[in-house]
């Protein structure tokens, strides 16, 4: 028997709404109680003094990259799956654009073998692409792919063909799997690198304008709403966007939205060098390019709000490894993308907690029982007899960004070399 008592813990529960200072006692992966104070356990018990620690459902992500099959320099799903448990992740969702892509129950199949020779491992769960080889061209076998298991479909990539994304809506339509979709117009993208504004033309880079997105969105919306089938919205980072989604939500169109970690913390100007708590980025930092740029001060601060009220559902990580090589370049060459998996649940909770922009139950809702819900899981409260599915967390615990304690394989984040606020301590899994 493994027995493990955690004392007078801060439990941060979105499936009951509960936010108390409580003991638990976990029995072999298990919820055996939950009560004010907990005086009879079994003998040989690990007691844990949890004064200033969180337990919460665990961290579910909703899209993310592997680097294995194809890109093992990247990251490989051993890494993968060390850099989720170390950031406080159970479960992991993974876009399908590995070497050669899953678009077909053949590349599925090859990725569900490869995460079978690690245990304890987060629940992977794996989008099946919309289109064949990611090119936006001619959709996938999809009632295939949909019988061989995977959790939806997306490209992780935005289709500029509507024509095909009308097909596919009405093709999926009778399958009742979720379809993921990121909105950008690439002719009006062009070349740009970062949000058009007054910062892009003060830097010397080429802006993506807020249309690129919104107009994309738009033409989504009206499908949708045509159509009726569910989507998900990824990625989302200005604020027309969250305009755009309320309105659709009002109207009761069938969606989901979500953004990423890094839109709700930083904005233009983190790309000059500048950081609000203090701790400056390099300037033209390639770690800070992203697909879809990072917003404007008011596009940032309207995802905030989109998350306190709901219109945005789900806080992904996005996790995007490359190599130091791939990344070393000047910005306006580098590819888009950084890891998050570790550092993400400690940053948005130093800044966005601490500071009081978002509550600790608002937060976590967005990282853990929502994403869930968007994959068709619902995570059990905690409550005793209850699977214990959990993430400990150290608020407080101060740790260096470093190749030595990152477990990813990639190092691509502009907080490499820095002291960040916040450390996962430990995950009980319900598998």
């Amino acid at each position: 028997m493994n027995s493990k008592l955690f004392q007078q813990i801060r439990i941060l529960d979105p499936v009951s709404n509960t936010d108390r200072i409580a003991d638990v006692l976990i029995i072999d992966s298990k919820i055996a109680a939950v009560e004010t104070q907990i005086s009879e356990f079994p003998t040989k018990t690990e007691i844990q003094n949890s004064h200033g620690l969180i337990l919460g459902p665990g961290l579910v992500d909703l899209y993310s990259h592997s680097g294995e099959p194809g890109f093992e320099e990247r990251e490989t799903i051993e890494s993968l799956i060390q850099a989720a448990t170390a950031g406080g992740f159970t479960r992991l969702a993974i876009l399908p654009d590995t070497f050669p892509s899953v678009d077909n129950p053949a590349g599925l199949a090859r990725l569900q073998n490869l995460a079978k020779n690690y245990a304890p491992t987060p629940i992977f769960y794996y989008w099946g692409a919309i289109t064949q080889g990611l090119q936006g061209e001619q959709m996938t076998e999809l009632g295939e792919l949909a019988a061989t298991g995977v959790v939806g479909f997306a490209d992780g990539l935005p289709l500029q063909n509507l024509g095909l994304l009308r097909r596919i809506l009405e093709y999926l339509k009778p399958l009742n799997k979720p379809l993921a979709l990121c909105c950008n117009n690439s002719r009006l993208a062009g070349k740009g690198v970062m949000r058009e504004g007054y910062d892009s033309i003060r830097l010397g880079l080429p802006g993506v304008p807020t249309m690129a997105e919104t107009s994309a969105l738009a033409a989504v919306l009206e499908l949708v709403d045509a159509i009726g089938t569910p989507v998900h919205i990824m990625r989302v980072s200005t604020a027309r966007s969250v305009e755009l989604i309320r309105v659709a939500k009002s109207r009761g169109l069938p969606i989901t939205a979500s953004t990423t970690w890094m839109h709700l913390l930083l904005d233009t100007q983190a790309i000059d060098g500048k950081y609000t708590l203090n701790s400056p980025f390099l300037p033209y930092d390639p770690n800070l390019r992203l697909d879809p740029p990072l917003g404007n001060i008011s596009d940032r601060l309207a995802l905030i709000e989109g998350i306190k009220d709901g219109v945005l559902d789900v806080v992904a990580i996005d996790h995007t490894p490359y190599c130091y090589e791939e990344k070393t370049v000047a910005f306006y060459e580098a590819p888009p993308g950084a890891i998050g998996l570790e550092i993400a649940l400690p940053l948005l909770w130093q800044n966005l907690v601490e500071t009081q922009e978002l509550s600790a139950m608002d937060l976590w809702r967005v990282l853990s029982t929502n994403p869930a819900k968007c994959l068709g899981v619902n995570l059990g409260a905690i409550v005793p007899n209850k699977a214990a599915d959990l993430t400990l967390f150290a608020p407080q615990k101060t740790w260096q960004v470093d190749r030595q304690t990152l477990k990813s394989r990639s190092a691509n984040t502009p907080w490499l070399e820095k002291q960040i606020v916040g450390r996962v301590l430990s995950l009980t899994f319900a598998n």
